[in-house]
């Protein structure tokens, strides 16, 4: 196993793993409402099956190189996380996404755990567009998009319903040229 550095503050970006079901189930138990204010995982990854199932799905998606999943740890406790939901080498497509407990709000772990991911995409894979989708609400994940330097293709309209009332959702990407003229 591997842990990348996310800086000086103890935050490091890992493989999140089926064997990490414990520690993932006990860290959506500490920020459920706070993670479920715009994304189903907290409601999915609800006990040790579920949590395991998640996981499994994503390592399954790894060896099929169609998804990948990282834990974002701070002090060594597991506080969010970061993946490509989906990733299609031979299109050069890929969409990002994240979670955060409360625990590692506001310290940048996402940006800086998203720009490793797309370093390694663009420059590694090969991957041509990566996205970002993000509730019109969810104005700390939009923060993030613009902080990557992403662009605002547009918004979907009511596309996405969740808790009983339809959500606009907007995508964000940024192409490999930009990526590469931004470092």
């Amino acid at each position: 196993m591997f842990a990348i550095s996310l800086g000086d503050d103890g935050a490091e970006l890992r493989p999140l793993e089926p064997h990490h079901t414990e520690e993932f189930l006990a860290h959506m138990d500490r920020g459920r409402e706070f993670i479920g204010q715009f994304i189903t995982l907290a409601e999915v990854c609800n006990d040790l099956d579920s949590s395991r199932a998640f996981l499994q799905a994503y390592a399954e998606k790894t060896a099929a190189d169609e998804g990948r999943l990282y834990g974002i740890w701070l002090d060594g406790t597991l506080v969010g996380g970061v993946l490509f939901r989906t990733f299609d080498a031979k299109l050069g497509v890929a969409e990002a996404g994240c979670w955060l407990e409360p625990a590692g709000a506001g310290r940048g772990l996402v940006t800086r755990a998203v720009r490793v991911l797309i370093d390694w995409a663009v420059d590694q894979r090969g991957i041509h567009r990566v996205e970002w989708r993000v509730a019109s609400g969810n104005i700390p994940s939009i923060n993030v998009a613009k902080r990557l330097g992403m662009v605002r293709d547009g918004v979907l309209r009511d596309n996405h319903p969740y808790r009983g009332e339809r959500q606009d959702t907007e995508v964000w990407s940024v192409l490999a040229p930009e990526w590469h003229a931004a470092r």
